[in-house]
């Protein structure tokens, strides 16, 4: 595959060098050198591969004899499918398969030298600062930047108005009084769930101070307002509420 030893990455920078280098090769095939690589990918060919090398450069071969190769190998008889499909789309898939076997190498190297949760999280994450090479050459590159810079401040929108409604939510639920302490004389057990607030009539889930909760006047058991179907600007208007349950008992005959 390779004429040239190149050394072998050990380190996260190292092995994001290499992706570097192998991934502006492949750039180079796909454009400027794009009528030469064309040409290369001959049809009446055996199977041949599109190899991205360290130093910038690329080059159209069989694939490696040995089984297993030393590294992936990429995508098989790219040659094949160049006169069965319009030359931009024949380029794009050997674009998509090349990213493919970019990041298959790179995380071969992250594997092999033991890299952990950390270095590979970091070695993603110097990758992906990189546009992909199907990106590159459909010309998608810089349209994903600028989406990429929308959705960073949608979310800083979002994230505004999603504390907003927390704020809103924590100063409604202030309103409301605290779930009514216990008689001294209980036992034990139940003293210890006091501590760990109430419970949720309806679904069992205990008592959080960032949600909205109402208290049946008759059988004195708190409730999510989700769970009674009942908003804070519902329970303002009520003077005496009564959940569910209760209210069922006095409708019986």
């Amino acid at each position: 595959m390779e004429g040239i030893t190149h050394p072998i990455p050990r380190t996260v920078e190292e092995v994001f060098s290499d992706f570097r280098g192998r991934r502006a090769g492949l750039i180079k095939a796909l454009t400027n050198d794009m009528v030469k690589f064309y040409q290369t990918c001959d049809p009446e060919k055996e199977n041949l591969c599109l190899y991205g090398l360290p130093n910038e450069t690329w080059e159209v071969n069989l694939p490696v004899e040995e089984v297993p190769p030393e590294l992936p190998e990429p995508a098989l008889g790219i040659n094949f499918a160049r006169d069965g499909m319009q030359e931009k789309d024949w380029v794009s898939l050997v674009a998509v398969h090349s990213d493919s076997w970019l990041l298959s190498v790179a995380f071969y190297f992250g594997a092999r030298f033991g890299f952990g949760k950390n270095e590979r999280k970091r070695l993603f994450q110097m990758i992906n600062e990189l546009p992909t090479i199907f990106e590159v050459v459909t010309g998608n590159a810089k349209q994903s930047k600028e989406l990429s810079g929308n959705n960073n401040n949608t979310k800083s929108k979002s994230s505004g108005v999603k504390q907003s409604r927390q704020t809103e939510s924590v100063t409604k639920v202030a309103k409301m009084p605290s779930p009514p302490p216990k008689d001294e004389d209980e036992s034990e057990d139940e003293e210890e769930d006091d501590e760990q607030g109430a419970v949720c009539g309806a679904c069992g889930d205990s008592y959080g101070t960032d949600e909205f909760w109402i208290c049946c006047d008759a059988c004195e058991k708190w409730f999510h307002g989700k769970c009674v179907k009942i908003t804070p600007a519902k329970a303002e208007n009520i003077k005496h509420y009564k959940c569910p349950s209760c209210s069922n008992k006095r409708s019986r005959p």
